[in-house]
């Protein structure tokens, strides 16, 4: 749990990378339309719960500095009880005083006439550029008469970088409810069965511990549905003698885990199943020794596509004199994506890679990324030999750097050869 000093701790960080004599606002989210009247379950923008912890909708937050002092004020809807009727409690003007360490509580129908009279003292806005435009047409009414308008998002997403040991602890337990669920499905009978029976597991698994959503839509892809990247229709039955990708991870408490196992539909692994399956696990293994501070991400990927293009080489995947092939980027073909990417209140953390200079960021203490090499050959590829055609795998862990290295958060998810078959003809 973090704590509400937490979350003011960091809206003091936010005002201190605002100009003097400006305004900052960050909105929540709304609800999305699903069909028709129908709506999305509710999901709060991650700035906004960022900076707050606060998880209803019709939500506003803003930072005044002028004079270098920092005012900040909250505003919620207000308690209405023909409306709580229908669509649930709210916190309201009241208790929200109790519960939030800010200077002001306000309720939403008095925004536009504080954001006005806040604009008249200010040179400049900050507001999240991606905002849907009757958002920005209030905002832009009353600031008509200012010539800055800076982008709040990429400061927030820059601090959302380094996790506390608060946000690690919510990453651990996510990951500990997705180990359950990743382990179920592979102790789980799973000949003839459909793809979307052992998701229906996994969901399970996840609400049944607490997290009451998963962090993207799950993949459960048997067979040669695990080359394509985002299979998520898993609607086909599952073969005997063929792989399941299974790519899942809950959000538990707004923080997401994202786990991939390439398991056995029948328990065992054959001969050329396990070949492909060891390569690409080396070649995990290897890249995430290599993470420590300072160490480029742009580094770990070079290196997973040299190590996976030598495997391929061996195994006659591919043909041809190594260097070449890494300049052609024929590994390309059986390795399409990034090493990794940033993870926190998003699977994929809308945090930056690249600095404002445009260098790239090197790993620091706190961050969190996962690491996910992969090969898959297609069942239409006559380019390679038949026992490996239809297998698409791989394994994805998520990785915390440490000051001297880095810790393996999802280190108990079985996934050697040894440890999947062990759980799985148990």
């Amino acid at each position: 749990m973090i704590e509400e000093i937490e979350y003011k701790q960091r809206r003091v960080v936010l005002a201190k990378h605002l100009n003097n004599s400006s305004l900052g606002v960050v909105f929540s989210s709304g609800y999305k339309i699903r069909s028709n009247d129908t709506e999305y379950p509710y999901r709060q923008n991650s700035n906004f719960y960022y900076l707050t912890g606060l998880k209803e909708d019709k939500s506003i937050l803003l930072l005044i500095k002028i004079n270098k002092k920092i005012k900040t004020i909250l505003f919620v809807e207000k308690k209405d009880a023909k409306k709580e009727l229908w669509s649930g409690k709210r916190l309201g003007e009241i208790e929200a005083k109790k519960r939030f360490f800010v200077d002001e509580i306000l309720t939403t129908d008095s925004f536009e006439i504080k954001l006005k009279e806040y604009l008249l003292q200010c040179r400049a806005l900050y507001f999240d550029f991606s905002l849907d435009y009757s958002k920005v047409k209030i905002l832009k009414r009353y600031a008509k008469s200012l010539s800055t308008h800076k982008n709040i998002a990429l400061i927030i997403n820059n601090m959302r970088l380094i996790k506390s040991k608060a946000e690690i602890d919510i990453i651990k337990k996510a990951i500990s409810i997705t180990k359950e669920a990743h382990h179920t499905t592979m102790s789980a009978n799973k000949i003839g069965i459909n793809e979307y029976q052992l998701q229906a597991s996994i969901e399970y698994t996840f609400k049944n511990n607490g997290a009451y959503s998963d962090a993207y839509t799950s993949i459960v892809a048997g067979g040669d549905n695990a080359n394509t990247l985002h299979y998520v229709q898993n609607n086909q039955k599952l073969q005997d003698n063929e792989l399941i990708l299974i790519d899942a991870g809950c959000e538990y408490d707004y923080y997401a885990s994202d786990i991939t196992r390439t398991i056995p539909v029948n328990s065992k692994f054959t001969k050329a199943q396990k070949e492909l399956y060891n390569l690409v696990l080396d070649v995990e293994l290897e890249i995430i020794k290599m993470i420590k501070p300072n160490i480029k991400r742009s580094k770990l990927q070079k290196e997973s596509e040299k190590l996976l293009c030598k495997g391929m080489i061996k195994l006659g995947i591919l043909n041809g004199e190594y260097k070449q092939l890494i300049k052609d980027k024929a590994h390309k073909k059986y390795y399409p994506h990034g090493i990794g990417h940033w993870m926190g209140l998003d699977v994929h953390d809308e945090c930056p890679y690249k600095d404002s200079k445009g260098d790239e960021i090197p790993l620091k203490e706190g961050m969190v990324l996962t690491i996910e090499p992969g090969i898959y050959c297609s069942a239409g590829d006559k380019t390679i030999h038949k026992k490996y055609r239809g297998i698409g795998i791989r394994i994805e862990d998520d990785i915390l750097v440490t000051k001297d290295g880095y810790e393996n958060l999802s280190i108990a998810i079985a996934k050697s050869v040894k440890e999947i078959e062990s759980i799985s003809l148990n």
